[in-house]
């Protein structure tokens, strides 16, 4: 029977997790997150200004991280190689890899963990949509940046544009950058990886990917120091959000499934969960103060039929000596 809200507790119903009703709904957000995001490239120019602004900002605070990281990973293949790989692959096989080990194993805390994740990634378009930041790798090469991803193209199946494979640059959009999904991905991770991790190595890869991801995106020029501060920040907020949004979500998500699981099945089953809690409250023995458990007895006790007047029936010793009678 799923669970429902008790009043006066601020707890959310709950109801089974089935893998064919969370799959379709991850595939959708990340479908419009992905379509919203090609839709939001906005101004070349803007986003260049954009661009140079934070990178101007950095300079001024003595906070350009990228600029001696870039320069580290151009220098040394050995560096910018495995940086690359990691920054193309990672951000989409870790962050699914943690969301079925939370809903298999972490049931309990998958729901907050997803909605958390989908809520920050909304916001991440947000920023897309009305901040377009061009990365430090597409700026003119008077500032001094490498393209590490174009160094490198020849190592592994991405291009000149992004991580995107070969020939598919323009099913991306290379002007989304503020905010670094990259990092709030991984930092999203990390959380999850601290918080229900067992193992030492889990709490490792908790601090270690989060990261290495943030000197990653940084190194092969993709992001700026603010880009990766704003990931943070936006995953800040996805948290605060995750309850209320939850709760204004609830009433659509459970006329939903009553209208996909019929409702005249889920009021059966009700009635007969409730029935079924009903009768075993009845058939429970009150004795002083104890109460049994259904179907249980208290030694040399004896049953009483349900006929008005009827005789008690026979103890265990008497009942014994009646089996051992024939019959007549």
């Amino acid at each position: 029977m799923p669970k429902t809200d008790v009043p006066g507790t601020g707890r959310i119903p709950e109801h089974p997790l089935r893998w064919w009703t969370e799959l379709p709904l991850i595939v959708l957000v990340y479908a419009a997150y992905s379509a919203g995001r090609l839709l939001a490239r906005g101004d070349v120019a803007g986003a260049v200004d954009n661009g140079i602004g934070i990178l101007r900002a950095e300079q001024f605070l003595r906070l350009d991280a990228e600029s001696p990281l870039n320069r580290l990973f151009t220098a040394h293949a050995w560096i910018g190689v495995p940086a690359d790989f990691w920054y193309a692959s990672l951000h989409y096989l870790v962050t699914p890899a943690v969301l079925i080990w939370l809903f298999r194993s972490r049931a309990v805390h998958y729901r907050a963990a997803r909605a958390w994740l989908m809520i920050s990634t909304m916001i991440g378009l947000v920023g897309f949509t009305l901040m377009p930041t061009c990365p430090p790798r597409l700026l003119s090469a008077g500032h001094g940046f490498v393209d590490t991803m174009a160094q490198y193209s020849g190592y592994g199946w991405w291009g000149a544009e992004a991580s995107a494979p070969r020939g598919l640059g323009g099913m991306t959009n290379q002007y989304a950058a503020m905010p670094s999904l990259h990092v709030g991905w991984a930092l999203w991770c990390g959380v999850m990886l601290w918080r229900h991790g067992r193992s030492p190595l889990m709490r490792v890869a908790a601090v270690g990917y989060p990261l290495i991801t943030t000197l990653v995106v940084m190194g092969t020029a993709n992001h700026y120091f603010f880009d990766a501060v704003a990931g943070g920040v936006v995953m800040g907020i996805g948290l605060l959000l995750v309850r209320p949004v939850r709760r204004l979500a609830e009433p659509v998500m459970a006329r939903l499934r009553a209208r996909f699981a019929g409702g005249s099945g889920v009021s059966s089953a009700t009635e007969s969960s409730v029935s079924g809690a009903s009768s075993a409250t009845d058939s429970s023995i009150v004795s002083g103060e104890c109460q049994t458990s259904t179907g249980e007895r208290l030694p040399r006790q004896r049953k009483h039929s349900a006929g008005p007047g009827a005789e008690p029936s026979a103890g265990p010793a008497e009942a014994a000596d009646s089996a051992a009678a024939p019959a007549r």
